[in-house]
């Protein structure tokens, strides 16, 4: 009887002990991925202060999609500094797409709210991003909206701001963001829409071009709907509200 209970203890501390050893391992690999996605992550925005982002996940995603499509690859993209981007398109970017952009650290909790009052009532659904936000998506992340992509978006924007200026946060997201099929940054959409470099933009082109950023695959800057061109009057209106901006 002894025999048979001491084999019985030796077996439940043998499970015991591979329990605790699983355990270990399991907690020893969470912490690596997540010291080194800290790391790596930290490592990223550091960089990209300094280096421009050479290709977004949404530029090589159109890429391929084109592709299936029978289409050729194309990227069109040409970076350019921000002084060489005229003073309207930056205010038709705030005036369009986030107003507080200056004075917010990253979030828009009023935007947000409102966001999700509108999407609980409608099929519709809206943004309540902020231009941080949106290039913290833009360079880091894939396109999506699930609730873990939309965490790591929150995780690199508190980074973007806390180590980027808002005018590196404003030169980033001007030359990534998608502005038509193949169409990547100001430049690119200046030349293609009005065939001039995006230091020459007027108010009137550089509202016209701000106002596709929601859905620049299925609108166009120089053929806008009504619709378009009651947005257009609308940032026109928040332009001059704006005011010269002082990053």
């Amino acid at each position: 009887m002894k025999k048979r209970s001491t084999n019985a203890s030796a077996k439940n501390t043998s499970k015991s002990l591979f329990k605790g050893g699983l355990l270990r391992l399991i907690f020893r690999i969470v912490k690596l991925v997540v010291i080194s996605f800290v790391a790596l992550s930290l490592f990223g925005v550091l960089l990209f202060r300094f280096v421009n982002p050479p290709f977004t996940w949404l530029m090589v995603q159109r890429g391929f999609e084109r592709k299936a499509d029978g289409k050729h690859w194309k990227i069109d993209k040409d970076w350019v500094e921000f002084d060489s981007i005229a003073d309207p398109m930056k205010r038709a970017a705030v005036a369009a797409e986030d107003q507080t952009f200056l004075e917010n650290h990253g979030f828009d909790f009023k935007a947000i709210q409102r966001a999700i009052k509108k999407n609980a009532n409608s099929k519709k659904l809206i943004g309540g991003s902020t231009i941080t936000q949106q290039t913290a998506k833009n360079v880091f992340l894939w396109p999506g909206r699930s609730i873990i992509r939309k965490g790591f978006e929150a995780w690199f924007t508190v980074l973007i701001e806390t180590f980027w200026s808002k005018k590196r946060v404003m030169e980033v997201y001007l030359n990534v963001i998608e502005m038509g099929d193949g169409i990547y940054g100001i430049e690119a959409a200046s030349q293609a829409y009005f065939h001039k470099p995006a230091s020459r933009l007027t108010t009137r082109q550089a509202a016209a071009i701000a106002v596709i950023f929601p859905s620049p695959l299925k609108w166009s800057a120089t053929k806008p709907t009504r619709y378009l061109k009651h947005r257009q009057y609308l940032i026109r209106q928040n332009m001059r509200r704006l005011g010269p901006l002082e990053f």
